[in-house]
């Protein structure tokens, strides 16, 4: 099947049965134990314990503890649907040495999508989304591809250069623009090679960091410290009330949007509900946006998210005709007692990152 992406495009997704995913996930185990041992230290994309917040940790601490002037902000274009099958097989081969390993990772990886006629379209090309096992194997795809590469080429730069990978995003962070430049052009082929290509425009260099912040402020005609966004989060350069430059971050706008016209939807569905069973459907969605967005510095967004969904339910609510004369003072206890406050649930980056990694 087909399911709509944020720009508009259609992706295909595939569903297996449940033999299948009992199998996939078996293999997923048997081999996660190989390959943690060989995955570079910058990967945190579908990996065991590690999640998109130890990405966001690693990639806060990087570039205050490291002399980052400039971000390439990188994004490789419909990555799961252009990974070359001879080539993944061949990485797979690399470290697997069980054909019936190989085999089963080969029928997989050809299992197609049925398009809104009912025609079934062979895989070519591409790994099945939505497969248990698709994750690994993009790991897989990029741990020889991209990241041993990278971490090979790192070590002829002029400066410091960090990296942070989740998946198919990464942010790479530079001492030196000149690095930066270099590293895109080469990565641009290198990727080439395995038919892979970098998006030209979701991928740019910026000015940015704490170093780069101060640097403009003793020469005002520079460029100001851009922003760029991972993981769902807009990262902007920021000081505390100390006056301490820091890394901030606040919930992307696409994703509180989009977010937010869901919501509005599913509003409409559930009109008929009992005011009691929307409430508690809405206190979870408000929860769960809460525990990933809830972040140090980003309280005003995650307050203006909880207004909105205040004022999309009130109208919901006034669309019925028993509640249709709902005045704010008395909605003001379905809102009490249903939606959760907003509130700051995770911790600084630095705390929570090097109780995990210590130094």
């Amino acid at each position: 099947m087909f399911i709509p992406k944020e720009d508009g495009s259609e992706q295909g997704l595939s569903i297996i049965c449940v033999e299948d995913k009992i199998v996939q996930q078996a293999t997923v185990q048997v081999l996660n134990q190989l390959y943690e041992t060989d995955f570079l230290g910058f990967s945190y994309g579908f990996r065991p314990e590690r999640g998109q917040h130890d990405a966001l940790d690693a990639l806060h601490v990087a570039i205050m503890k490291n002399k980052v002037n400039w971000v390439l902000d990188l994004d490789i274009s419909k990555f799961f649907d252009t990974v070359e099958h001879d080539w993944l097989i061949k990485f797979v081969e690399h470290r697997i040495g069980d054909k019936r390993i190989v085999r089963l990772i080969r029928q997989w990886i050809k299992v197609g999508v049925i398009d809104g006629d009912g025609h079934r379209q062979r895989s070519t090309i591409g790994t099945p989304q939505g497969a248990v096992i698709s994750p690994l194997l993009a790991n897989i795809y990029l741990h020889y591809s991209f990241d041993l590469w990278l971490n090979k080429h790192r070590k002829y730069a002029q400066g410091n250069v960090t990296i942070i990978r989740y998946a198919d995003d990464a942010v790479l962070g530079f001492q030196k623009y000149q690095d930066a430049i270099d590293c895109q052009q080469a990565l641009t082929q290198r990727l080439l090679s395995f038919g892979l290509e970098i998006h030209p425009k979701k991928t740019k260099s910026i000015r940015f960091g704490r170093y780069a912040l101060a640097q403009c402020q003793e020469k005002p005609s520079r460029d100001k410290p851009g922003t760029f966004d991972f993981l769902g989060f807009t990262h902007y350069i920021g000081k505390k009330l100390s006056g301490e430059i820091v890394v901030k971050r606040k919930t992307k706008r696409k994703r509180q949007i989009a977010q937010l016209k869901r919501i509005k939807l599913d509003l409409r569905k559930r009109l008929h509900d009992k005011p009691w069973e929307t409430g508690h459907w809405l206190r979870r969605v408000v929860q769960g946006h809460i525990n990933y967005y809830g972040v140090p510095f980003n309280r005003q967004k995650l307050g203006k998210f909880v207004e909105e969904v205040k004022k999309l339910w009130l109208k919901s609510l006034r669309r019925r005709s028993q509640w249709h004369q709902m005045t704010w003072q008395r909605f003001r206890y379905f809102v009490t007692y249903w939606l959760p406050k907003p509130r700051i649930v995770h911790p600084y980056p630095e705390q929570r990152f090097y109780a995990k990694y210590p130094r």
